[in-house]
C-alpha cells in the first residue's frame, strides 16, 4: 500500500516541478488525492514522516551557529513577530465570531488565542528546503530566516511542555546536560565514521537513538533532541558533509511527512471557509517580518528574501492544534482547517519564493524607504578597491580561479561571496575578498565600480544563482567579459545562450585533466622501457 502512495507522490510531485512549483506541493496534493478515494494514513507513512522531520532538525543544528541566535534581530525579532501575530490573528477570530462566522462563534478569547499561537509559526520543513534548493542556507537572510524558526520552535517545545498532562521528567535537565556532554564522543566517532554509508548510518543513529529517543524518555520532544545533537557537532569539520550525506535520503524520508498531511483528513465547508480567511493574514503575516527585521537595521534587500522564505504556516501549528484538541480546549474540526491553511500556504509560498528576485526588483524603492541607517555591519557592503577582476562564489572552484588568476595577472583579484565564515577564512588565508551576493541588486547599486571591471567569473555552486547573476552583470558592468562554470552540458550551453563569453563543465573538463595526467604518466613509462 505505502509504495502506491509513493507512486502517486512522483507522480503529482513531477507534475509541479513541471510547472516550476517546488515538488512537495505535488507530494501535498497527493495526500489529498489519495484521503478522497478513501485512503489513510499508515503507521509506516508516520513513521517515515517523522524520520525524515527529525534528519530536518538534525541537519539545521548541524548547520546553525549558536552567535546568529544571539543576534537581537532572531531572538528578539522572533519573538515580537510571534506576539504580535498571535494577538492580530486571535483578535480576527474573536471579531469573526461575534459576527457568526462557523466554527469561530464558539471560540472563548483564550482558544482565539491558542489558534492566533498556531498560525503564528512559518514552516520550519518548507522554508529549509527552499533555502536548500537555492543554495541560500548559509546566505545572512537564509541564516536570520532560520534562526527565526528556531526561536519558534523553541517556544513550541514550552508550550507542549507546559500543555501535556505529564511534566517532563526530574531527570530530563541531567539527561540534557549528558547529550551535550557527550559531544566529544559524537566528534570522535564522526572523525572516523569514513565517507559511505557508515557516515549516513552514524547521523541516523545521532538523530533518532540519541537525541529523539533520549529526549522522549524524559519527557521532552523528539525534535528538540535531534537539533540539539546536531548543534553539538556544528563547529566540527566535517559537520557539512554529515549534512549533505544525509540530504538525499532526508528529502525522501520527508515525502512520508507531506503525504501524511492529506490523508490525515479533508475538509468540510465551514472548514474551508475558515481557512481561506486565515490564508488572508498571509500578507500581513510577512509584513511584520519585513518590519522588523528593518528595524534591526538589515538591508531591505535581505530583510524581503528572509521574510519571503518564512511566509507560510507551519507544521508546527497542526502539533499545537492537536495538543489542544487532545487537551479539550480546541474541537475536532480546527484541525482540518489548519491542514488546509498550511497546504495552501505551501502551494502559495513556492510560486512566490520563485519570484521573488523579480519582485524586489520592482519594488525595491519601496521596501529600501524601510531601511534604518547606519546598516549593521555584517549586512554592509564593502568598497572593492582597485579591482579588475571579480570572482563571484568562493568554494572550492572559485578559490583555484582566484589564485591561478593572482598568479597570472596579480593583485587585481576580488572574490565575493555571500557566506560569513568563507570570508574570514579567505581573509586569514590572505585572499582580498568581500562579503556580497551577485544576486542582489542593492549590491551592484552599492559596490563602487568607478574603474573599469574588464573580468567577472561566476563559479557559485547553484546553477540558477549563475544564470540569474549573468543579467545582474549585463546591467550593472556591460563592458565586463564573462566566464561561468557549469556542472553538466546543458547547464553550459544555457550559460552561453545567456550572454555568457566563456563556460566550462566542471565534470567533463576534469575527466580530460586526468586522462591528460593518465597519458603523461604513460609516456614516462615508454620513455623508462625505452631507455
Amino acid at each position: 500500500m505505502e509504495i502506491a502512495f509513493i507512486v502517486v507522490a512522483f507522480v503529482l510531485g513531477f507534475a509541479a516541478a513541471e510547472v516550476r512549483l517546488p515538488p512537495l506541493v505535488g507530494y501535498l496534493i497527493a495526500g489529498f488525492v489519495l484521503h478522497a478515494f478513501g485512503f489513510e494514513s499508515t503507521e509506516t507513512i508516520d513513521t517515515i514522516a517523522d524520520l525524515g522531520v527529525l534528519l530536518l532538525l538534525f541537519g539545521i543544528g548541524l548547520k546553525l551557529k549558536l552567535s546568529t541566535l544571539a543576534r537581537p534581530v532572531v531572538w528578539a525579532g522572533a519573538s515580537l513577530h510571534m506576539a504580535g501575530t498571535t494577538a492580530a490573528i486571535g483578535t480576527i477570530f474573536i471579531v469573526l465570531g461575534a459576527l457568526g462566522m462557523p466554527l469561530a462563534s464558539d471560540l472563548s478569547a483564550g482558544q482565539a488565542m491558542l489558534i492566533g499561537f498556531a498560525f503564528s509559526f512559518s514552516s520550519t520543513v518548507f522554508a529549509v528546503k527552499a533555502l536548500e534548493d537555492r543554495n541560500e542556507a548559509s546566505s545572512l537572510a537564509g541564516r536570520i530566516a532560520i534562526g527565526t524558526l528556531i526561536v519558534q520552535d523553541i517556544f513550541a517545545v514550552i508550550f507542549l511542555t507546559v500543555a501535556v498532562d505529564e511534566p517532563p521528567s526530574l531527570w530530563a535537565i541531567p539527561m540534557v546536560i549528558a547529550v551535550i556532554a557527550a559531544r566529544p564522543l559524537y566528534g570522535w566517532l564522526l572523525d572516523r565514521a569514513g565517507h559511505g554509508e557508515l557516515l549516513i548510518l552514524l547521523g541516523l543513529c545521532l538523530a533518532v537513538g540519541v537525541g529523539a529517543e533520549t529526549f522522549e524518555l524524559v519527557g521532552l520532544k523528539a525534535d528538540l533532541g535531534a537539533l540539539i545533537v546536531g548543534l553539538t557537532l556544528a563547529n566540527h569539520r566535517r559537520a557539512a558533509e554529515l549534512a549533505e550525506r544525509l540530504l538525499g535520503f532526508k528529502d525522501i524520508l520527508l515525502i512520508g511527512f507531506f503525504l501524511s498531511i492529506g490523508l490525515d483528513g479533508a475538509p468540510g465547508g465551514a472548514e474551508l471557509l475558515v481557512a481561506a480567511v486565515v490564508l488572508l493574514a498571509i500578507p500581513i503575516k510577512t509584513a511584520w517580518y519585513l518590519f522588523f527585521m528593518t528595524r534591526f537595521r538589515l538591508r531591505a534587500r535581505t530583510s524581503w528574501h528572509a521574510s519571503v522564505t518564512l511566509a507560510n504556516f507551519s507544521e508546527f501549528g497542526l502539533i499545537v492544534v492537536a495538543v489542544g484538541i487532545d487537551q479539550g480546549l480546541l474541537d475536532q474540526p480546527w484541525a482540518s482547517v489548519v491542514a488546509v491553511a498550511v497546504a495552501v500556504s505551501f502551494a502559495l509560498a513556492a510560486p512566490v519564493n520563485t519570484a521573488r528576485y523579480g519582485l524586489y526588483a520592482r519594488y525595491s524603492r519601496q521596501l529600501v524607504s524601510l531601511e534604518r541607517h547606519p546598516i549593521d555591519r555584517d549586512d554592509a557592503l564593502i568598497d572593492p578597491g582597485d579591482a579588475s577582476i571579480l570572482v563571484f562564489g568562493m568554494g572550492r572552484v572559485g578559490e583555484g580561479a582566484y589564485d591561478e588568476l593572482v598568479r597570472r595577472r596579480g593583485r587585481v583579484v576580488l572574490g565575493i561571496d555571500r557566506d560569513d565564515e568563507a570570508v574570514v577564512a579567505h581573509e586569514e588565508a590572505g585572499r582580498e575578498i568581500v562579503r556580497g551576493d551577485a544576486l542582489d541588486t542593492e549590491f551592484w547599486d552599492r559596490i563602487s565600480l568607478d574603474h573599469r571591471v574588464d573580468l567577472v567569473v561566476l563559479a557559485m555552486s547553484d546553477h540558477e544563482a549563475n544564470l540569474e547573476a549573468v543579467g545582474r552583470i549585463k546591467e550593472y558592468a556591460p563592458n565586463a567579459r564573462i566566464a561561468a562554470a557549469a556542472q553538466f552540458a546543458d547547464e553550459r550551453n544555457q550559460l552561453n545562450e545567456a550572454g555568457v563569453d566563456t563556460a566550462r563543465n566542471l565534470y567533463e573538463e576534469a575527466g580530460q585533466g586526468l586522462a591528460d595526467d593518465a597519458c603523461d604518466l604513460l609516456e614516462i613509462i615508454d620513455a623508462d622501457r625505452q631507455g
